[in-house]
């Protein structure tokens, strides 16, 4: 099975500060094309803020999004993975906790981020393969039998 070192762009990252605010975010957001940000702090891990964070916690409550810090509406809550776990184990975890972004880590370091899409992706290739061996074993007449027919 695939490990995540394998599917992750190692430095696939987008931080921003605790102070920054949720405009800003949401314009790095869209200058990167990604769904979700980072919060560090001293290089640590203390928050996400992603699209969704921005929908319900900003815009439905009625706030300012240039006047909003996203330190106040980050999810702080995080699930993280471990670069060597396995992609399936990565997406239960984010299926059981209803997240579409991963933050993946090496010895508690932050080091890239996957989304639920990066692993389908991979789970898809995995069912495509196994889908063309199992066809092949099932349509393909083993050299045996075709001798045998021919006496």
């Amino acid at each position: 099975m695939k490990k995540l070192h394998d599917i992750m762009r190692e430095g696939f990252l987008f931080a921003v500060r605790k102070d920054a605010t949720v405009a800003e975010a949401a314009r790095t957001m869209t200058e990167r094309n990604v769904g979700i940000v980072v919060v560090l702090e001293n290089d640590r891990l203390i928050g996400v803020f992603s699209e969704r964070d921005a929908v319900r916690r900003v815009i439905d409550k009625g706030l300012d999004p240039a006047a909003t810090v996203v330190g106040d509406v980050m999810t702080t809550e995080l699930m993280v993975a471990d670069e060597d776990d396995d992609y399936q184990v990565a997406m239960r975890t984010m299926d059981r906790a209803h997240i579409r972004h991963l933050p993946i880590v090496r010895k508690k370091q932050i080091i890239s981020m996957l989304s639920i899409r990066d692993l389908l992706r991979v789970d898809m290739q995995r069912m495509d393969e196994e889908l063309r061996f199992l066809s092949e074993y099932l349509y393909t007449v083993p050299p045996e039998v075709t001798r045998r027919g021919r006496k």
